[in-house]
């Protein structure tokens, strides 16, 4: 981690963040991890949501909780995993509302990457996870930066449509000014809780309906094969 550097429109509003004592803390902390342990995504990885949607360009914000844990999985992308590998249960049930709420095809893989260069920061609240331990990574100093995030993104002049799915997310609401911005939130769409409210809250064709209200392109969310 210290060689990296956050892309130049998030350094420019997100540097200091990088100087605090925390951050120093967990760059240690995930020095000492990659020494003993895999850890995901890999470093170079870690932020590629940042990379794929510049500060200026956020007008969608997808809060995620903690990266997939599992082989090949993660790649710095909330709920996206990487080219080849199967979409993971809550990611299918993403699929299976896309279909429902927008016509969406269902494609053969679940590589989110067109939805960020399309202005949807797709972050989680912690950015690393050792292998097969899940939250291995959580209050080490990742949920202070993400909070700076998401605190950064409420100060854009412009109206964001935030994401926020299950209580972890939802907890963040205290961060966001409702009265600038809009907020679209159920349920997650875990297995455990999709059919307790995700499903069926057509959150796809909101968010596009938010944009138009504001002024904003509407994201196409169809995935072409690959």
């Amino acid at each position: 981690m210290n060689d990296i550097q956050l892309p130049n429109s998030w350094q420019a509003v997100l540097g200091a963040e990088l100087e605090k004592p925390y951050f120093g803390k967990l760059q240690n902390f995930l020095m000492e991890e990659r020494l003993s342990d895999r850890i995901y995504p890999s470093e170079k990885e870690v932020f590629s949501a940042f990379e794929l949607t510049a500060y200026e360009e956020v007008n969608v914000l997808l809060l995620g909780q903690d990266p997939y844990h599992n082989d090949n999985q993660a790649h710095g992308l909330c709920f996206s995993v990487k080219p080849g590998i199967k979409p993971p249960p809550s990611l299918m049930n993403i699929f299976k509302e896309l279909k429902t709420d927008v016509g969406f095809d269902i494609p053969n893989h679940g590589y989110l990457v067109d939805w960020a260069k399309q202005g949807m920061l797709m972050l989680n609240a912690v950015l690393t996870v050792r292998a097969h331990t899940p939250n291995s990574h959580k209050n080490k100093g990742w949920e202070t930066f993400t909070d700076a995030v998401i605190n950064k993104v409420n100060e854009k002049s412009e109206p964001v449509v935030f994401v926020l799915w299950g209580g972890y997310a939802q907890k963040k609401l205290k961060l966001i000014d409702v009265n600038r911005h809009i907020v679209i939130q159920s349920t997650h769409p875990s297995p455990l809780s999709a059919r307790n409210g995700f499903f069926g809250s057509k959150p796809f064709s909101a968010i596009n309906a938010a944009l138009l209200s504001c002024g904003k392109p509407e994201i196409d969310w169809q995935l072409p094969d690959m």
